[in-house]
């Protein structure tokens, strides 16, 4: 049917495949579609070339934060499909979004958005020298009231291409609520959530799954009309758009609630809209929540909810360092347990966290979190605008020798309590008198009595464990618990940075 066209070649599917699989290539479905991967490349090239490809079941699950919402994931052979279509559409329509659309595009995004809004609070406000106001309007449910037939509609406008035609259809008009698999829901859960926010109660031929990228590039191609509506019909000068969030900026409050009166009833009639009830018409010196930001002329801020967020988090990762033996008195011997899952996850989502903070106003809620959680000090160094770890994961594969060599390294002045099968072993540097002669290899069952005397001793001892994957025929080894000295109660980040 599209045989030879150059859309679905082998080598622009493989190339869709290779992008298709960046940060996701240790997912399960991810590692399925790579066990026979000439196979099933092959055999999607022969679907699509047969215009006998037809999307899989979809994967519906729900996310609770930042409030609760229902997602459709694709299954990965259909999201390299979506690479396909997207990577073909997406140059095309580039050319005519507007410049101030910030979803999902490449060279955009939040920080992007966040910045061009504070820049026209400035020009808006002539640098703060005169008033302006703001008007901030959101979609109601805007994934789940999109009109596929207006959708596509707008797409077949601007392709002529049957190939192209007809795989937009296919992807368009599929309904990923036939049929789906739920993970860890049952289909009561998607019936408690209110009419517009679930596919499952969508009007006929109405909604887009949330979780796809060609919902992504479709919403933006939906939106289109509105960006151009805004700047050549209202002639809007300050606008921004995320996804359906936009602001418009005037220096005059009347005009923007004639042009809110204007966008209402576009929407309704050319896209089948409606916007929520909940708008923002205040004044800019009050500061504009867009994006995880308070947005003032002269600086930004964090939104509360999400310093809330972190902070809920990282109360979370506490109870469960906790769990571990963490103990944090200061009027005791400290225990820092190292459980790796839990600190590996911390670090991951406290640098995202970081590099939101990181573009406001941000110097005093970094320290105040820090005083708030000082076992942060234990596992990370705070390096700038980020965090590194203080003690990272050795190096698997290294022989005893080499382990012991990097241990001593990275943990100077600890006697170190190392592992080794059913015996352990006393590396690094300590007093020849601590333990009796020939103790420095010692069976399991004399350990009891080795934890008590070291503890006593006061000098800071770390805990080496075995994790019980090997690499060649050598155990690969971990820090589990470290004791700092009784009188030194700094943490491992200022004794050494690794």
């Amino acid at each position: 049917m599209f045989k030879n066209h150059p859309l679905f070649t082998l080598e622009n599917i493989y190339r869709a495949y290779r992008q298709c699989r960046r940060h996701k290539r240790g997912t399960v479905n991810a590692m399925k579609f790579e066990q026979n991967l000439e196979e099933n490349l092959v055999a999607l090239h022969e679907e699509l070339t047969s215009g006998s490809y037809r999307p899989g079941r979809s994967i519906a699950f729900l996310i609770e934060k930042p409030k609760r919402r229902e997602i459709f994931a694709a299954d990965f052979r259909d999201r390299v499909v979506h690479h396909v279509l997207v990577g073909y559409l997406e140059p095309r329509w580039e050319r005519r979004f507007i410049h101030d659309s910030y979803a999902c595009r490449q060279g955009k995004g939040t920080h992007k958005g966040v910045e061009r809004l504070r820049a026209f609070t400035r020009q808006a406000t002539a640098n703060g020298t005169r008033r302006a106001w703001y008007l901030q309007l959101d979609i109601r449910g805007f994934f789940n009231s999109i009109d596929r037939n207006i959708l596509y509609q707008r797409l077949a406008a601007k392709e002529s291409d049957p190939a192209v035609l007809w795989l937009v259809r296919t992807l368009v008009f599929n309904d990923p609520t036939e049929n789906c698999l739920m993970r860890r829901v049952c289909r009561a859960d998607f019936d408690s959530l209110p009419a517009h926010q679930t596919l499952f109660k969508a009007a006929p031929n109405c909604g887009l799954p949330i979780g796809n990228l060609t919902s992504q590039f479709f919403a933006n191609v939906y939106l289109d009309a509105l960006d151009q509506f805004v700047k050549h019909r209202l002639k809007a000068r300050y606008y921004v758009r995320y996804c359906d969030d936009f602001v418009l900026l005037s220096e005059d409050r009347a005009i923007l609630e004639k042009w809110e009166g204007e966008i209402r009833e576009f929407l309704l009639n050319e896209l089948r809209l409606t916007l929520n009830d909940r708008k923002r018409l205040r004044p800019v010196s009050d500061g504009i929540d867009f994006l995880g930001y308070i947005v003032r002329p002269n600086y930004l801020l964090v939104r509360r909810r999400v310093v809330g967020a972190c902070y809920e988090r990282l109360a979370r990762a506490e109870s469960a360092l906790i769990e571990q033996g963490l103990t944090m008195d200061d009027g005791a011997r400290r225990v820092y347990p190292w459980p790796w899952p839990v600190v590996e996850a911390v670090y991951q989502w406290l640098n995202s966290y970081l590099g939101h903070f990181r573009k406001a106003a941000s110097y005093h809620l970094v320290e105040r979190l820090r005083r708030r959680f000082p076992w942060l000090e234990e596992y990370f160094l705070w390096d700038g605008e980020r965090v590194a770890y203080t003690f990272s994961r050795p190096r698997p594969g290294l022989r005893i020798s080499q382990q012991r060599a990097q241990l001593c390294d990275r943990l100077p002045g600890h006697v170190l309590v190392v592992q080794m099968g059913k015996w352990w072993e006393l590396w690094g540097g300590y007093p020849e008198n601590l333990l009796p002669k020939g103790w420095p290899r010692f069976p399991e069952n004399r350990l009891p009595t080795v934890k008590g005397t070291l503890w006593e001793s006061g000098l800071p001892v770390a805990w080496i464990g075995e994790t019980g994957r090997r690499i060649t025929r050598i155990s690969e080894r971990l820090l589990v618990h470290r004791w700092p000295g009784a009188s030194d109660q700094r943490p491992l980040s200022s004794l050494r940075c690794v």
